[in-house]
């Protein structure tokens, strides 16, 4: 989202507010139903973007284009399986926005067939708003798969290699965040796409739209 104008900020700011918001209730509720209620007591298990957004991820995620929400904190001794809960809880924020774009892309076409006779423009207008809502919760999705620390896609790699060695667990996280921090910023330098989510995003969005007809 680099370079963004203000009109196309405004544009992309409730898909986004809804796409962190989804994100990050959903692993709040997968530990509540783990067995971790420590969300719940801090006010995370809410539809309210305000308890999610963390103001300076926030505004970066809207002029740089990278950024992050407010970490949901569990507490791991009050998981029945703790290992096995951190990756589900982990992996239920990335899911519910692929699950999310799915269920948005469903009501285009929905809403596509129920005014099958209306303007050409108000439908264009309708298909990119739609768009732009799909697309970012996908983007969501698939760059928290990703298995680079502190991502979500982290969490699987993490509890096995701490299984083996915790000193290796920590060496992960705190090399593989290192290591994220700097392909962002050589791709805003370079300019070049180190990490091919982009492709893959349009690609599964295109994925999507053929599922419904719509492709």
């Amino acid at each position: 989202m680099l370079n963004l104008s203000l009109t196309e900020i405004l544009q992309v700011l409730p898909a986004i507010l809804l796409g962190l918001t989804v994100h990050e209730l959903s692993h709040a509720f997968a530990a509540l139903r783990l067995g971790d209620d420590t969300p719940q007591r801090l006010g995370r298990v809410t539809a309210n973007p305000l308890k999610h957004i963390d103001p300076v991820g926030f505004v970066l995620l809207l002029v740089a284009g990278f950024g992050w929400a407010k970490p949901v904190v569990i507490n791991r001794e009050n998981l029945r399986k703790p290992a096995r809960d951190d990756v589900l809880i982990a992996l239920a924020g990335p899911l519910s926005n692929l699950l999310l774009a799915l269920v948005l892309v469903l009501l285009l076409r929905i809403v596509l067939a129920l005014v099958p006779f209306g303007s050409p423009r108000a439908m264009e207008i309708t298909a990119s708003v739609f768009l732009v809502f799909i697309s970012i919760n996908i983007a969501l999705g698939l760059f928290n798969l990703l298995p680079i620390p502190p991502l979500d896609g982290s969490h699987l790699i993490s509890n096995l290699l701490a299984r083996r060695s915790p000193s290796g667990s920590a060496a992960y996280f705190r090399y593989g965040s290192l290591l994220l921090l700097g392909i962002i910023l050589a791709e805003r330098i370079t300019r070049v796409d180190i990490l091919p989510v982009g492709r893959v995003v349009h690609a599964v969005v295109r994925a999507y739209l053929r599922l419904v007809g719509l492709g």
